[in-house]
């Protein structure tokens, strides 16, 4: 069964502050309302939002603003991940959207391990462009080395 929610925050993969959604009632009972990310749509909770919506609007651009300056030190960077290989360059681990966000930290970059887009883990030897998803409307390109350690 679904329920109708108008968002108090941005909410990645479903909308932005104000919109109005159809959730499932276990996504909205059990995540959306108790984080305070929703509220059920009522003339109440209208007003609320639109009350807000400047701040809310201020709020989505200072985010922005911090994630392009994220995005600029991505671009610049390089990393590399010494990794220990066999042979055939296959590797004897793998490399995660975990551990890149953690190399990028030791370098002075940091985000979220969970804005690292990689289908599968890295489990070869090679250069890789990995996609990074700072915000919903920003995605950067890092570029990545995974080398023999």
């Amino acid at each position: 069964m679904n329920v109708k929610l108008i968002l108090l925050e941005d909410v990645e993969d479903l909308g932005n502050a104000g919109d109005t959604v159809n959730v499932a009632s276990g996504f909205a009972r059990n995540y959306l309302v108790p984080k305070g990310l929703a509220v059920k749509v009522s003339p109440a909770a209208l007003r609320q939002v639109e009350s807000r919506k400047g701040k809310i609007e201020e709020h989505r651009k200072m985010e922005l603003g911090k994630a392009q300056i994220v995005a600029a030190k991505i671009a610049e960077l390089e990393l590399t991940i010494p990794m220990q290989a066999g042979d055939d360059n296959q590797l004897f681990g793998s490399v995660t959207s975990h551990l890149i966000a953690e190399e990028a930290a030791k370098h002075g970059v940091e985000f979220e391990s969970k804005r690292v887009k990689l289908e599968k883990p890295i489990k070869e030897i090679g250069n890789y462009s990995i996609e990074i998803k700072l915000h919903s409307e920003l995605t950067v390109s890092l570029k990545l080395w995974v080398v023999k350690a």
